[in-house]
Parts: C-alpha cells; structure tokens; sequence
C-alpha cells in the first residue's frame, strides 16, 4: 500500500513545517505544501493528493475561494477538504457553514493528534456522502 498524501496550504510557514512534521512522522503521511490559493491549487492538479488541509485566511485567494474553485474543477472536486482556522466562534454563523468541507479543525490544534482529527474527519465526510454539516472538531 502506498503512502497517504496530503497537501497543506497555508501562508504560515510554522504552520505548515509543524503540519507537515506531525503528519509525516506520526501519520506516514507524504506531505506537500503550498503558501497560497493558486500554487495549492496548481499542485492539486499535478498530484491529486488524498486529502488537502487548507487554511481558511490567506492572502490572495483565501481557504474557502480555493475550496469553491477545487469544487468546479472534475480533477478536484472529490478531494475531502479539511479547513484549519483561528477564527472559530461557537455559535456565530461561519464563512464554511455552507461549504461541503470534510470538517473543520480550529488553531491552536495538537500535533499528537492531527492525524487521527483529520482520519475522523474524513471518515465522517465519506460516510455522509459530502453532504452532512460540519463542526469545527476539538483537539
């Protein structure tokens, strides 16, 4: 079996060297990563990887423009989407409350347990068929 591939974009470089550790070492993930929208998007294209973690705030093309562009595109549009974002607030009406992501993980997350986060997440979302509402799922 190969490895699982997972691509992570986001503008925060800590960010993405911590994911992207946690995922390989503790996950067996092989990881790609992007700073922005467009480049995440130009690498979903070339590897279509397994799942992509995306952020929600970026400069640019934001979380919820590139899910929105991945959703139209046949290549991408089955590729489970998770987003990762500080701006959770239980309660308000959020930006991806109408987006079929595979879920929603809030910063700061735990690197110990971003891998099983993500595997729950999408678990649930090919259970649901994309179609079920998404919360934002505790560390």
């Amino acid at each position: 079996m190969s490895a699982r591939t997972i691509l992570v974009v986001d503008d925060d470089d800590e960010i993405r060297e911590i994911v992207g550790l946690a995922l390989e070492v503790m996950g067996g993930w092989t990881v790609l990563s992007a700073d922005r929208g467009a480049g995440g998007l130009k690498l979903a294209r070339e590897h279509r990887p397994d799942v992509v973690l995306l952020d929600v705030m970026m400069p640019e093309m934001d979380g919820p423009t590139m899910f929105s562009r991945m959703q139209v595109d046949p290549v991408l549009r089955d590729i489970p989407v998770v987003l990762l974002t500080a701006k959770v607030q239980v309660g308000h009406v959020q930006v991806w409350d109408s987006l079929r992501v595979a879920g929603v993980i809030p910063k700061p997350f735990n690197p110990a347990t971003l891998t099983d986060q993500i595997d729950e997440l999408v678990a649930e979302h090919r259970r649901l068929g994309a179609h079920g509402r998404r919360q934002p799922h505790s560390a």
